[in-house]
């Protein structure tokens, strides 16, 4: 007989931001105890608000299934003598196993015939299990951070106040901490208080909608969406209701209940940035937007509970708005009376690091860099780069950033429009922020990715310099992130860098402030690097062994990289590729030995396989060359392949390792000229058969 299992946790409020990986978790850490517990059930579900998070199993298993269970003993010719009487070992593996010698089985193997022990275990109860399983997978539900209360040697995310724990109906015993799993629950905490009990998960469900508290996120989060669109309608615009804000709500309430608030249009003047972030970052409020996207006066608040008199609630929300508002627009005014420049000057007193100096020092660095960038990139935009790395860093010292930390870039944007600065430069100064996360957009301009790489470069070059390598979790600049940010914007715009050269730029500009020779410095950028681009292609689903044939001959132009692994990759998939992978393999490993300096005499060929490779090797050698600083990899090694066998030939009837050392260096040498064709394209050695 199956029967259905729910699970309830009940907490003070947990932040938004644990719940999603808390109910996945949940659910999976559920799912892994009844499988290795042998029990089977049908669909789980979580479900969570604030105050609980909650499991519903159904048909869950009466009982385990039954095992059976084999356990190898001693070889017969051990465990019995020549009259077939058992020997104390077979006694003895026998007791072990908790059987009589008569239930031991004679079992023929590879290795020859042995006893066996085959037991029977019947499967336990279900009922029997569930309280361990139970503490198991609450203790064991992780957190972003945890914390102990009273006492107690538990750890969660916040103090537990209560455990529902039914399976058919009945309470499933087992205490956490200082609470005693029960059948008891509470409703919404202001308007349904008090506790009631539960039967199962119907009885369940029914009593947290009597209870006000709308227990499925995904309901909830349908409800605040309809009432969302309806109330934006009503003002005349559009809700911006973005995911992230979305599914933060979502978790911060038992049960919606949005209303439409308004503020002065005078504050419509602020840059919408400045409005949005206030609204949604600190408030958690959506705005109403127009059909243009631009916001009107008018957010919706979703509260958390229901009230008689709504004009109260709004009143109250529109109250702690306004004031934010006016602080911004203070803010704002405030720091139009200084010149983008002056700010810019201000750097000199902001300390960036200690041992790398103030953030003007790091401005001029990556200044410097983004010139040499810029000249490689796209000369004609050399001077606004170089505008916009001056001014970038200004608003840092704003006092709306020093507010809204998160406008950083925005603000700098929305001051050099002020200021009447171009308006490229003004999107290269917000855009050598980008990306800022992962998926986050890239710059859509040349000047603002060369801001971007020097800016990012910079920082990752100085960590290094010092030693502040990432560790494990520990990357307190972000350079994982950086890197990537790189990366992605190096091969969205095509750009072709010497990244080596770049790396040692910037470890050139550090001089004075670094701790570990430059040499050192830039070898572990470059290893950053390759390992940072190696996960990420890797992630999309390239063969690692395509990706390692390709780095391990060193990263510098990313662009050009990438081009090979794709080559590659596609070349792998030639049905004749494996026989092309082992030719060049023989190639590489015989020339371990050593490659001569000597160049190919023909004079000295002794078989016709030597001629047919030497020949086939000079009609292609030229074209290949063409092909590969064309960039055309594929082509070219298409062209490569055709030498496959031509190589085979060569060695199934040529003994390269001749007795004779002219003869020997001869052909090595020729092997050398047709290893030159495809060893500084990847190392072969590293692919791996299908």
């Amino acid at each position: 007989m199956n029967d259905e299992l729910l699970l309830e946790i009940g907490t003070e409020e947990i932040p938004a931001a644990f719940m999603p990986d808390a109910l996945s978790a949940l659910k999976s850490l559920m799912e892994k105890e009844l499988s290795a517990c042998r029990i089977g059930s049908g669909a789980i579900e979580t479900f969570g608000t604030p105050r609980r998070l909650t499991l519903t199993a159904a048909g869950v298993a009466a009982a385990q299934t039954d095992l059976t269970v084999e356990k190898m003993g001693p070889a017969k010719s051990i465990a019995f003598d020549a009259g077939g009487n058992p020997t104390k070992a077979a006694l003895g593996f026998a007791k072990g196993q908790g059987i009589d010698i008569s239930q031991v089985t004679i079992v023929a193997t590879d290795k020859g015939e042995y006893i066996c022990a085959k037991k029977h275990e019947k499967g336990a109860q279900t009922a029997t299990l569930l309280p361990e399983i139970c503490s198991r997978v609450i203790a064991q539900l992780p957190f972003p951070k945890s914390m102990r209360w009273k006492d107690l040697d538990i750890r969660f995310a916040r103090p537990i106040h209560w455990i529902v724990a039914l399976y058919g109906g009945k309470v499933v015993p087992f205490t956490c901490g200082n609470i005693s799993s029960g059948d008891s629950t509470c409703g919404h905490r202001f308007m349904a208080p008090e506790t009631v009990k539960v039967r199962g998960i119907s009885s369940y469900r029914a009593a947290m909608e009597k209870a006000h508290v709308v227990i499925d996120q995904k309901q909830r989060r349908e409800l605040i969406t309809a009432k969302l669109n309806e109330l934006a309608r009503k003002a005349g615009g559009e809700a911006d209701a973005d995911e992230k804000l979305l599914q933060e709500v979502m978790f911060l309430i038992e049960a919606p209940y949005p209303v439409l608030c308004s503020f002065e249009k005078e504050f419509l003047e602020l840059p919408k940035e400045v409005l949005v972030t206030t609204m949604k970052k600190h408030q958690k409020y959506f705005p109403v937007l127009d059909k243009q996207g631009r916001p009107l006066n008018h957010f919706i608040a979703v509260n958390n509970t229901a009230v008689k008199d709504p004009a109260v609630v709004i009143n109250g929300h529109e109250r702690v708005l306004r004031a934010r508002l006016s602080d911004a627009r203070f803010f704002y005014a405030e720091d139009q009376k200084k010149s983008l420049p002056a700010m810019t000057e201000s750097l000199k007193n902001v300390l960036y690091q200690k041992q790398l100096g103030t953030s003007y020092e790091k401005m001029e660095r990556f200044r410097a860099l983004a010139a040499r960038i810029a000249e490689a990139v796209n000369p004609s935009i050399r001077d606004t780069a170089d505008r916009a790395a001056y001014l970038c860093k200004a608003d840092l010292v704003s006092e709306m950033v020093g507010e809204f930390p998160e406008l950083q870039g925005i603000m700098g944007r929305e001051y050099a429009r002020l200021a009447g600065e171009p308006e490229s430069v003004c999107q290269a100064v917000f855009e050598h922020y980008l990306p800022r996360f992962a998926g986050d957009e890239l710059p859509a301009s040349d000047a603002g990715a060369v801001v971007s790489m020097a800016d990012k470069l910079d920082t990752i070059t100085g960590c290094f310099s010092i030693g502040m390598v990432p560790s494990g979790t520990a990357d307190p600049y972000a350079l994982r992130r950086q890197c990537l940010g790189i990366i992605n914007i190096i091969l969205a715009g095509k750009y072709n860098l010497s990244l080596a050269g770049l790396v040692a730029a910037s470890a050139g500009l550090l001089a004075g402030k670094s701790t570990r020779p430059q040499e050192e410095t830039v070898k572990g950028v470059l290893d950053f690097f390759s390992g940072r681009l190696s996960n990420q292609l890797t992630g999309q689903g390239i063969p690692y062994d395509v990706v390692d044939a390709v780095l391990s001959l060193g990263i510098d132009n990313i662009t050009d990289t990438c081009n090979r692994i794709e080559a590659l990759q596609q070349m792998k998939k030639d049905p004749d590729f494996e026989a092309l992978s082992i030719a060049f393999k023989r190639v590489v490993n015989i020339l371990k030995s050593g490659r001569p300096d000597t160049g190919v005499d023909t004079a000295a060929f002794e078989h016709e396989a030597e001629r047919s490779l030497h020949q086939q090797y000079l009609e292609i050698r030229d074209r290949v060359r063409e092909l590969m600083a064309q960039r055309t990899y594929l082509d070219a090694l298409r062209l490569i392949a055709a030498i496959r066998e031509t190589v085979d030939g060569f060695f199934d009837n040529v003994m390269v390792m001749a007795e004779d050392a002219k003869l020997r260096a001869n052909r090595l040498a020729l092997l050398g000229d047709v290893a030159s064709m495809f060893t500084s394209f990847a190392d072969f050695s590293k692919l791996s058969a299908e």
